[in-house]
C-alpha cells in the first residue's frame, strides 16, 4: 500500500518559543510524555504505516539531529534517510562532514527544494509531508489509499477543534464532497472550526511542478502559505482526510504543558503504551491512578519518590526528595526535586532548572 510513497520529515525547528526547554537542543528532540521526544511520533507513525524510510529535511544544527537519529532510528526495516549525508552515515556517525552546497533554505517549501534529488526519485509517486513537533498516533495507510482512489493532487489532514483556537493554525473548509474550498493560514476571524493537521499527501509530479513554478517568484517559501494556496487557486483536486483521536501541535511552553496534563486526564489523551518508547526504552512506565505519594500521574518504574506527586508526567531517572510537593508538572530525564521543594505547573529540566509554564523565564535550580 505504501510502495511509491516517499515520507519527508520537516525537522528544522529551533524551538525559540520553548524557553529553557529549547536551549542546547533542537525542538524535535524536546522530551515528551515520559517516553520519547517530539520527533519520535512522526517516525513511529511512518514505521507503523509500513514505510521503510523517512527523508530528513533539516538544516539548522543538522549534524546534532543526524547523530541522534542514527543512534535511535537506524534499524533493520526502517531508518531515516539523510539525503546527501546518507552514505557517510552508513557505518556510523562520520568524523567530519562536508557542508552541503544546496540552495538557501528560508521555509518549508525550500526544505523540499533543497532535498529534491532525494525526494523526487523515479519510483516515487506520492510524497507524504510530516512535521517533527506534533503529538499524535496515526496510520497513514488509509489516507494514502483514499488519496489514490480519488485521483487527488493533494490530500490534507484536518481536525475539528474549538473555534477560539483556530487562529493559531491553518483553517480549512470543504464542500459536501470533501473537496478543499478554502485554506487560510492563521485567520484573524475564523469562519470554520476545522484546521490543517499539518501532514499531507501530494502527488509527486504535481508537487514538483508547483515547486518549480513558485521558485524564484515573490513568495514566502512556505507549503501552507504558497504551495497549497497556489494549487487551490489553480483548481487542483484537493481532498481532506479527517484525523480522529488526539492530535496536538507543540509550539509553545504552554501547549507543551497542556499536552502533558492531557496525558493524565481521565481518560488520558493517549495511553502510555501508545507512545514511542525511545527514552530509556527498557524502563517500564505506567499511568498510576493513585498510590502512596502519587496522585494520578505517569511515572517510570525507576522513580525514587520520597515526596508527593499529583497530575505529573515523570521521565526515567527522576527523583523527588523528602517532603517535596510537585503538582501539574513534568520532570525530565534525571531531574531532581530537592527535599521540601514545592512546585506547581512547572517543568524541571535535567539539570534541576525550573521552567515555569506561565512565563518564558527560568528560575535557579530549586533548593
Amino acid at each position: 500500500m505504501t510502495a511509491g510513497v516517499r515520507a519527508a520529515l520537516l525537522a528544522g525547528g529551533e524551538g525559540r518559543r520553548m524557553g529553557r526547554l529549547g536551549t542546547g537542543r533542537l525542538k524535535p528532540l524536546v522530551p515528551f510524555g515520559g517516553a520519547c521526544r517530539l520527533i519520535d511520533f512522526s517516525l513511529a507513525n511512518a514505521r507503523a504505516s509500513g514505510l521503510d524510510r523517512v527523508l530528513l529535511l533539516s538544516q539548522y544544527a543538522e549534524r546534532q539531529l543526524m547523530d541522534d537519529l542514527r543512534r535511535t532510528w537506524w534499524r533493520p526495516g526502517f531508518r531515516v534517510h539523510f539525503g546527501p549525508y546518507d552514505a557517510a552515515y552508513r557505518d556510523g556517525p562520520p568524523a567530519e562532514l562536508e557542508p552541503f552546497a544546496g540552495p538557501p533554505e528560508r521555509g518549508t517549501a525550500d526544505a523540499l527544494i533543497r532535498k529534491a534529488p532525494y525526494l523526487f526519485e523515479p519510483d516515487v509517486t506520492e510524497v507524504l509531508v510530516q512535521h517533527a513537533d506534533h503529538v499524535y498516533r496515526f496510520d497513514y495507510g488509509p489516507m494514502i489509499a483514499a488519496h489514490r482512489a480519488g485521483g487527488a493532487a493533494l490530500t490534507v489532514s484536518y481536525q475539528r477543534i474549538e473555534r477560539r483556537y483556530v487562529h493559531l493554525f491553518g483553517m480549512v473548509e470543504f464542500d459536501a464532497d470533501d473537496r478543499l474550498v478554502s485554506f487560510v493560514e492563521k485567520p484573524v476571524e475564523p469562519t470554520s472550526d476545522l484546521v490543517f493537521a499539518a501532514f499531507c499527501v501530494f502527488d509527486a509530479k504535481v508537487l514538483h511542478r508547483y515547486l518549480e513554478l513558485l521558485d524564484g517568484t515573490g513568495w514566502q517559501h512556505d507549503i501552507s502559505r504558497d504551495v497549497i494556496p497556489a494549487m487551490l487557486a489553480a483548481g487542483e483536486e484537493i481532498r481532506g482526510h479527517e484525523v480522529p483521536g488526539y492530535w496536538a501541535d507543540i509550539g509553545t511552553v504552554e501547549r507543551y504543558h497542556r499536552a502533558h496534563l492531557a496525558l493524565v486526564d481521565d481518560p488520558p489523551s493517549m495511553p502510555v503504551d501508545a507512545m514511542p518508547w525511545v527514552v530509556a526504552p527498557t524502563v517500564g512506565r505506567r499511568l498510576v491512578p493513585a498510590a502512596p505519594g502519587i496522585g494520578r500521574s505517569v511515572v517510570p518504574d525507576d522513580l525514587v519518590n520520597d515526596g508527593e506527586l499529583d497530575d505529573c508526567v515523570v521521565f526515567p531517572g527522576a527523583r523527588v526528595g523528602a517532603g517535596a510537593v510537585v503538582r501539574r508538572s513534568i520532570l525530565l530525564p534525571g531531574a531532581v526535586v530537592p527535599p521540601g521543594a514545592c512546585l506547581d505547573s512547572a517543568i524541571v529540566l535535567e539539570d534541576g532548572t525550573v521552567q515555569p509554564v506561565d512565563t518564558l523565564s527560568t528560575q535557579d535550580v530549586v533548593r
